[in-house]
């Protein structure tokens, strides 16, 4: 997790260095220099276990990229290809194949003398249409200011750059469902027609998202546009996913560190998730982070149990943080309404939620969608929903805090409040 400034503030009262006095946040950083040194026992090289970074070879995905490689490789001579849309579920090598195939076309046409370029966007990221544009823009050398422009500005700046450029573009929109359901889908729709407003350059988009229905889900307009050929991630198996750590972990820990009983752990932990890389990843890369900050000399099964619920409850942490206001208010009043008695109502919880809208002086959602955003919640599994029959007094639905998030909960909420 690393040292955040409550933690920091913490020390700086208590002694816990043996130093014999009171410790400030220069002495804490000063001692861990000092005792781990500039040079890390565990990590060779840490960054190979980021999701971002992109690998000479992609065990497991080579029809993916024999499939992506095959509708692209005109653009190495130049040529506009299809659109493309890439589903599957998080952290099932989407990302990592669009990247690696879309650079060794970019490496291939320069050879031919072709100007090809991309730009990768993740919209979640890069929640707006101005930011998504001017990431866009970005990479092209055109520089757009972080505000001030009207979208249409940013838009016309970023056609006549590449008109004055007159080569092809492949935009990589990563999460393009997230975007999508916040902002809905005139930008698609506008990035889609872009070729008909340019003379001399060429767009084509690459779609990724975790939404199978995704396209479905469009405007008519939008859909009619698409013209995109589709490829479908198949979620890693425990086996798979060995393959993928082994390979990263050789590159990522200094020799002897981690053993394959620790890789395979981690592994199938992952492979309970649905196959996700991402996960594994994160999973041996934070291990390995424990391992050091413990002295340790090698990774342990134990240091990947702690990592795992280290990253579990940073998980639950951003998903609160990141909930829609009146999605917060009502896990807020769960919460408060359930400190005395362990439990409520949905009918309470609407009562409490309505007050509290009028207290910040907003205008209160139906009690429907309120019933929603508890499904929801359920859904996430933050809290227990259950529908619970009382004979004579009718149904009714029980609503409770998980117990072993409360404390996450609460320091979530604490934070954004």
């Amino acid at each position: 997790m690393g040292f955040n400034s409550e933690f920091l503030l913490y020390l700086a009262g208590h002694d816990q260095w043996g130093l014999g006095r009171m410790v400030s946040a220069d002495d804490v950083i000063e001692e861990l220099l000092r005792r781990r040194g500039l040079v890390s026992r565990i990590f060779a090289n840490r960054e190979v276990l980021h999701p971002d970074y992109v690998p000479d070879t992609l065990p497991h995905r080579e029809r993916e990229i024999a499939r992506l490689a095959e509708i692209l490789i005109v653009s190495a001579k130049g040529e506009r290809p299809s659109n493309v849309f890439l589903y599957g579920l998080t952290g099932t090598g989407k990302t990592a194949v669009a990247k690696y195939v879309v650079k060794k076309l970019v490496e291939k046409a320069s050879t031919y003398g072709v100007d090809l370029n991309y730009a990768y966007v993740n919209t979640r990221k890069f929640d707006t249409a101005y930011k998504v544009l001017a990431s866009i823009a970005s990479s092209l050398g055109l520089r757009v200011p972080h505000t001030g422009l009207a979208v249409s500005e940013v838009y016309r700046r970023y056609l006549s750059a590449l008109d004055s450029w007159g080569g092809l573009h492949i935009v990589i929109l990563d999460e393009v469902d997230f975007f999508v359901k916040k902002n809905g889908d005139d930008l698609l729709y506008k990035l889609l027609r872009v070729n008909e407003d340019l003379t001399k350059a060429r767009v084509s988009i690459i779609g990724i998202t975790n939404d199978l229905n995704f396209v479905e889900n469009l405007d008519p307009r939008v859909r009619s546009s698409l013209g995109e050929e589709e490829i479908v991630f198949q979620p890693y198996d425990a086996d798979q996913l060995f393959t993928i750590l082994k390979q990263r972990a050789e590159l990522a820990f200094k020799p002897g560190v981690v053993d394959d009983s620790v890789i395979s752990y981690c592994a199938a932990l992952a492979a309970r998730e649905h196959g996700d890389a991402r996960r594994a990843l994160d999973l041996l890369r934070v291990s390995g982070e424990i391992a050091e900050r413990e002295g340790a000399e090698k990774l342990t099964v134990e240091h990947v149990r702690k990592a795992s619920i280290e990253l579990e409850e940073n998980r639950v942490y951003q998903s609160i943080v990141s909930l829609p206001l009146h999605q917060k208010l009502v896990l807020k009043t769960i919460l408060e309404e359930t400190s005395a008695r362990g439990q409520t109502s949905t009918g309470e919880v609407y009562a409490k939620y309505v007050e509290r809208t009028k207290k910040y002086s907003l205008e209160p959602l139906t009690m429907r969608r309120v019933s929603d955003i508890i499904s929801q919640l359920d859904m996430m599994g933050l809290i227990l929903a259950e529908v619970v029959n009382r004979g004579r007094y009718g149904v009714t639905k029980v609503v409770k805090i998980r117990g072993d998030l409360k404390p996450i909960i609460e320091k979530a909420l604490r934070d954004v409040d």
